[in-house]
């Protein structure tokens, strides 16, 4: 620890924490606009210049590391002019005409900082840049005539995204920010998650659906989780008149630390589809609008008719509560024979069952941040699950290695250091190959015996469809490396294969990735509560068998084709869900509910994680909330939902420790 003073306050902060730093854990405010928390220090702009007694001129406390002794000032006479002159210099750049920009009032941080010094004025003639503006990304617009040039935009996408679209181009009064080689921004490698917006402190970059609608003041703030995916971001929802005006990742998040992919920034507040705002029962071939009371009475009559013939299909986007009072009503209460979810334990149930053999050996996602080596095998981490190869792929630049294993193309093929297109199938095989190669060259990190080593890897090069120097190349990659992780996914465990699971632990044992202290193996899930529904046992296939009656409780869920084709094939349809689909068309009745902002719940995370997702805004008093529509379906078949949803998960053995 070290012992310094600022501005006549003595405190002690660990080593190696930046002067910057040390002054917030003080509470002492220096202005800064180059500085971010979660980015490395720059000290592009200087306006965070402090006093060091001792020192012939004033440093960047951003980049400046504490000394113990060391007596700093950050308020005196020349620190203030000099912070001054600094902004001066800024506005005068380019066109920051404060009247004229959308962040104004309070959410720009040039202009915070000018107020901060208390300047109403700069006395240098601006430079009357000409810069072209690019609108032709469809989430967010670049305007360089409004850029300070601090590059925090150009760090985000690099160090915390690992995506690096974005730099700058040209040199002095001249540069610019550009996507790639100076594209449009909407044609280059930007995968719009949106970081760089948030990140921005002018007006540079903003967001195109919440431009000019309020300033940070106007609106309400509140923190949630996204339920776009089984990562589980925390979020900010900024709210104003009961409407989502834009989503942020919460930089305080335990998963993201702010970041947020586009799927969960973006597709909430742009949502098209048409809302469901009143019950409806279909008459003489035709869904008419009807009261709440006549339709959850038709429902309860037709459940009542043959509650065990009921096949029952739940949203992994519901909440934990929701999910568990649907499988105790159905399940337990109903003793219905199908109780499942829409994803049908696809991403999940393998995972599960190996783990009644094996307790929890999958890992959390931090281990993806340090690892030197990542193993991705049939898991699309660049379309689905953003956020967790974000973990991984901003240290690509710094040596960490790839291997992309999967017989379908992706952008992941031109991040890796090895990319296997292997045929489809051949999973196994290939799997017990990597093995063999480790331990016939003597690399394994663990004993395993495969006297018929060479046989393996005949197979696995046959069977894959890779050449054995391919095979050589990832099993040795594999097998140097000092903290390796492996990372799977649907195309592994959509083949609902249990061994594929025993061999991929066994692999990783092998190469060190798991081990007494370290868990570097772990899978991608699906929605945000798949682990959730597979630990209450709905994670059987959707096949009707006699089932003359389906529940579907879809929420504000997506239907795919196969689930609308089998669900028809019931003689009776009743639909619990948020939105207009091809189910809904065909149902008997339709019951509106809630969306994800409209309620609150649990959901457990794909590393066992369970979060909280608060209510944002309120719905229409004609939609109620999934769980409020299961508890009365109880009510009136004389049932009652009791169970409490945390006990009930930890009835089967989960893949992960949950906490």
């Amino acid at each position: 620890m070290a012992k310094i003073t600022i501005n006549e306050k003595q405190i002690e902060v660990p080593e190696g924490t930046t002067v910057l730093r040390a002054a917030e854990m003080a509470g002492i405010y220096i202005p800064r606009l180059c500085d971010h928390k979660e980015l490395t220090p720059y000290g592009g702009c200087r306006l965070c210049i402090v006093d060091v007694e001792g020192a012939r001129v004033p440093m960047a406390s951003c980049t400046l590391p504490v000394n113990n002794g060391m007596v700093v000032h950050t308020e005196t006479a020349e620190i203030k002019k000099s912070r001054e002159f600094i902004l001066s210099m800024l506005f005068s750049e380019r066109n920051h005409f404060c009247p004229f920009c959308q962040v104004s009032g309070g959410d720009c941080e040039l202009q915070n900082a000018a107020y901060h010094e208390e300047m109403t004025h700069w006395p240098i003639q601006p430079g009357w840049s000409d810069f072209k503006v690019d609108t032709t990304h469809p989430h967010f617009i670049l305007d360089n005539n409004r850029c300070i040039l601090c590059r925090r935009c150009v760090r985000a996408c690099g160090e915390l995204v690992g995506n690096f679209t974005l730099a700058v181009a040209e040199r002095g009064a001249a540069s610019i920010i550009v996507a790639d080689t100076d594209v449009p921004f909407g044609e280059s490698t930007c995968i719009k998650c949106g970081t760089c917006v948030q990140v921005c402190p002018t007006g540079a970059l903003i967001d195109r659906t919440s431009a000019y609608q309020s300033h940070d003041n106007q609106l309400e703030e509140i923190k949630s989780t996204c339920v776009g995916c089984s990562v589980g971001c925390s979020t900010r929802i900024m709210v104003r008149d009961n409407r989502i005006v834009r989503i942020e990742g919460d930089w305080e998040g335990a998963v993201n630390h702010g970041l947020l992919c586009e799927h969960g920034r973006y597709d909430p507040v742009t949502e098209s589809r048409m809302r469901i705002t009143s019950p409806q029962i279909r008459r003489n071939g035709k869904l008419e609008p009807v009261s709440w009371n006549e339709a959850m009475s038709a429902v309860a009559s037709k459940i009542m008719e043959d509650k065990s013939g009921v096949a029952a299909i739940a949203s992994t986007r519901l909440s934990a509560e929701t999910l568990n009072a649907f499988k105790e009503l159905f399940a337990d209460k109903f003793q219905s024979k199908l109780v499942t979810s829409i994803e049908e334990g696809v991403p999940t149930a393998v995972v599960t069952s190996f783990a009644q053999k094996q307790e929890a050996f999958e890992g959390k996602l931090d281990v993806l941040r340090n690892a030197d080596t990542v193993l991705c095998i049939g898991a699309n981490v660049h379309r689905s699950h953003m956020v967790a190869g974000f973990l991984f792929k901003r240290n690509l630049s710094k040596g960490t290695h790839l291997i992309n294993i999967d017989p379908e193309s992706s952008d992941l093929d031109f991040m890796s250091n090895i990319s296997l297109k292997t045929k489809k199938g051949s999973d196994l095989a290939l799997i017990r190959g990597l093995q063999a190669v480790i331990v016939k060259e003597g690399l394994g990190r663990s004993p395993l015996s495969l006297p018929d080593a060479g046989q393996l890897i005949e197979k696995a090069v046959s069977a894959a469809g890779i050449s054995l120097e391919e095979l050589n190349q990832t099993a040795q990659l594999l097998a140097r490396s000092i903290s390796p992780v492996i990372l799977f996914g649907k195309g592994i465990t959509a083949q609902r294969d249990e061994a594929l699971v025993e061999e991929l632990h066994r692999l990783a044992v092998l190469v060190g990735a798991v081990d007494s202290e370290r868990h570097g193996l772990l899978s991608i899930k699906g929605e945000a509560n798949s682990l959730t529904a597979t630990l209450l046992g709905m994670d059987k296939a959707f096949e009707l068998n006699g089932q003359k009656t389906v529940y579907a409780a879809i929420g504000d869920d997506y239907v795919s084709r196969s689930l609308v084709e089998r669900a028809s094939k019931a003689s009776y349809l009743i639909v619990q869900a948020s939105y207009e689909s091809k189910l809904t068309e065909k149902a008997d009745i339709i019951l509106p509910v809630t969306i994800w902002a409209e309620q609150e719940g649990h959901y457990i995370n794909l590393d066992g994680r369970m979060q909280t997702a608060n209510k944002a805004i309120t719905p229409l008093e004609t939609v109620r909330e999934n769980i409020a529509v299961l508890n009365e379906i109880a009510v009136r078949t004389n049932t009652a939902i009791e169970s409490d949803w945390q006990k009930s998960i930890l009835t089967r053995k989960s893949s992960v420790s949950l906490n």
